[in-house]
């Protein structure tokens, strides 16, 4: 998680406090009263199973058929279990996932942007399971008077228990068993062909932001470097293991100047962009000193999404293996 990313939660959380409750003094409290008769959130046990979660519990259906999320990365674990969203929001920062979900998506709704949903649309489209990342207590409260309401505390290495315990509380463990273990055959087949094929490859990942005057080296604690290293060939360059030149990083990232771009010397950079971004990343590779770079010299730098390389779970983690293929096997 980012410092902008964290900034920007907290700040989204204060101010959608504050709509959901200008909203529920307006028209909504008496929608939200109404949904609530109509989708009870204590249900028969034959219905629903017990969730545990850092407010308390949830009463969630075995088998939704409604559900909503507040969020992408809920969306991607959810379509993965094979529970299909009828309404998601966009995300503000990162690209969306939509297009590696878009062939397991029908139809789905548009709530608005990530952390200030459309609750009157919400309470209209009558969920029977909410689900999000972040949630507050205060949104929670609100959202959990629509419909059962189940929180994900997110990790960016932790994204394998993650989804086993969305699995869990869905009933649907048997289906997370069968893509963790697909995923790593996957994992163990690639590793062998990049064994073959690139030797000791060494692979750094950058991200670019829009409207955000520097940019990310991400480490070892972040998503995509927890899926590279799982090749074990694909390790990542030994100062950022060492962490020697830079400093000390409790997150998944370290920012990178131009100054320091000789930090990013390895065999081969993916260079995650957000929406709009292309402007900030022309900064760089219009400097003489990212020409200086090995893998700029060999033509080895890739630019791809950020809406899964950022942040994301099992399909997301999936198209990370579709792109090392397709630029460092097949190309």
């Amino acid at each position: 998680m980012t410092i902008v990313y964290r900034l920007y939660r907290k700040h989204i959380q204060r101010l959608i406090i504050l709509l959901l409750l200008i909203a529920l003094l307006q028209s909504c409290y008496g929608m939200i009263n109404q949904t609530s008769q109509n989708y009870p959130s204590k249900n028969t046990s034959s219905d629903c199973q017990i969730a545990q979660h850092e407010f308390g519990e949830s009463c969630i259906p075995r088998r939704p058929k409604r559900a909503i999320v507040m969020d992408q990365e809920s969306l991607e674990i959810l379509l993965a279990l094979g529970i299909n969203p009828i309404a998601t929001t966009t995300p503000n920062l990162v690209g969306s996932k939509l297009p590696i979900l878009r062939d397991r998506i029908r139809t789905i709704a548009d709530l608005g942007k990530e952390g200030q949903p459309n609750l009157e649309k919400i309470v209209q489209l009558k969920p029977d399971l909410i689900m999000g990342l972040y949630l507050t207590p205060q949104i929670y409260s609100v959202l959990s008077q629509i419909a059962p309401t189940l929180p994900i505390q997110y990790s960016q290495t932790g994204w394998k228990d993650i989804l086993r315990q969305v699995a869990k509380n869905l009933d649907r463990s048997q289906e997370a068993k069968k893509l963790l273990v697909a995923y790593q055959q996957r994992i163990d087949t690639l590793r062998l062909r990049f064994a073959q094929k690139t030797g000791n490859l060494k692979v750094c990942v950058m991200r670019f932001y829009t409207n955000v005057q520097f940019t990310q080296f991400l480490n070892d604690r972040s998503f995509q470097i927890n899926v590279l290293e799982e090749l074990k060939i694909l390790s990542i360059p030994e100062f950022q293991r060492q962490q020697q030149q830079l400093p000390h990083s409790d997150w998944g990232y370290v920012m990178v100047s131009l100054e320091n771009i000789d930090w990013l010397n390895a065999n081969v950079i993916f260079v995650a962009l957000d929406p709009g971004a292309e402007k900030s990343f022309q900064q760089y590779t219009d400097s003489p000193l990212w020409q200086t770079l090995k893998a700029v010299k060999q033509h080895q730098v890739y630019t791809v999404s950020s809406g899964y390389w950022i942040f994301g779970n099992i399909l997301s983690a999936n198209a990370i293996l579709d792109d090392l293929v397709k630029y460092l096997l097949d190309s």
